[in-house]
């Protein structure tokens, strides 16, 4: 979901125009910014904490060229979900298990899929065999 289109469904629900509910929601993101640069730590009840944590520095390797990298220390917003918000999410994974279990039996109870592996030659292929059409 992108800033538009929360700001799209905020005004629907709210009845607000789309303009002054962009104007709200981005004075919210500027004061969550501040308030990290400036406190370093906001929590926001029931959603979760954000934090500036500094990276300590460490060697890593670059995928291309598998050469050693320097990475210097340097600072990084955690964010750490509320109770709410994680009771939320693990209910989406309770969900999804119950989708899986139940797609599970319905293909157990259907007739099982054939395993015999694709023909490897197939009429008008260029095999050189009699089933060619250039001869």
């Amino acid at each position: 979901m992108t800033k538009k289109e929360i700001v799209k469904s905020i005004s629907e629900e709210l009845g607000l125009t789309q303009l002054k509910t962009k104007e709200i929601v981005q004075k919210t993101f500027d004061a969550i910014v501040e308030t990290l640069v400036a406190d370093k730590r906001i929590e926001l009840r029931n959603f979760g904490v954000f934090e500036v944590k500094k990276r300590a520095a460490r060697r890593a390797r670059n995928p291309r060229t598998n050469a050693s990298v320097e990475v210097p220390e340097k600072y990084v917003v955690t964010f750490k979900p509320g109770k709410e918000m994680e009771e939320r999410v693990r209910q989406l994974d309770e969900e999804l298990a119950r989708q899986k279990a139940s797609e599970s039996s319905m293909n157990s109870n259907s007739a099982p899929e054939s395993t015999s592996p694709p023909p490897t030659s197939y009429p008008g292929n260029f095999d050189g065999g009699s089933g060619s059409q250039f001869s």
